[in-house]
């Protein structure tokens, strides 16, 4: 299996392509500010050809490129229903208006072909089976995705791409509109702490983790299993 990725120009977003092979379909998960490029890059080196996007949630810097992979090669967004309107309206998730958001300087536009993601589903994309997790706190719609790890370079048991709601060391933001950090905690709980400890974590931004180090080091995953905090 290949998986790769790279941060985005802004917000250092990592956007994630992930295919069974080289010259085979992919997805491609989280394309942020201005990636484009990047991306084609990418998908010519190891011949790949988009067969959908995945969003972890709706906030602008995972969504904003969105529109223009789907639209390109005439392929499906998939996200959260709790986070939808977030791709009409991607201002509603940080409080302000497009206006104020862009200031007439960008353009954003959502995508023309739309399917909502379950808790629990599995998706046959790609030649991938990928399973959906919801766990809302950073936002109502922010999901986990995971898929088995064997044929990759860790061997792992399985791959997360955590989206924002875990970090190497930290955890997504739960301040603004749609977060919730009693949620967030909950969704620690029930949805990351039962993971393998050699399940490999490929966040939303920063650098890739495990769930065994993120047990030991993470300040909120220590204190949810009442172990005592420690430094970084």
């Amino acid at each position: 299996m290949l998986v790769t990725g790279f941060p985005a120009d802004a917000f250092g977003t990592n956007c994630y392509v992930v295919a069974a092979g080289p010259g085979e379909q992919c997805v491609v998960v989280d394309p942020g500010v201005g990636v484009l490029n990047r991306l084609d890059e990418v998908l010519a080196q190891h011949r790949l050809h988009p067969a959908a996007v995945l969003l972890t949630h709706g906030h602008l810097d995972h969504t904003f490129s969105v529109a223009p992979v789907c639209g390109a090669r005439g392929i499906t967004a998939y996200v959260h229903p709790a986070d939808r309107e977030l791709l009409a309206d991607p201002g509603k998730g940080l409080g302000v208006s497009l206006d104020e958001l862009f200031g007439g300087r960008f353009t954003y536009a959502e995508p023309e072909d739309v399917a909502e993601l379950t808790d629990g589903a599995t998706l046959s994309l790609a030649g991938l089976e990928i399973t959906v997790d919801h766990a809302p706190g950073h936002t109502g719609g922010s999901v986990l995705f995971r898929l088995p790890g064997a044929g990759t370079s860790w061997e792992a048991e399985q791959i997360c791409l955590s989206g924002d709601v875990l970090f190497a060391g930290s955890i997504g933001r739960t301040d603004l509109p749609g977060g919730n950090t009693e949620t967030m905690l909950t969704s620690l709980r029930e949805k990351i702490l039962p993971l393998a400890d050699d399940t490999v974590v490929l966040p939303g931004h920063g650098p890739e983790t495990t769930i065994g180090r993120e047990r030991s080091v993470n300040p909120y995953l220590r204190e949810l299993t009442g172990a005592p905090s420690r430094g970084l």
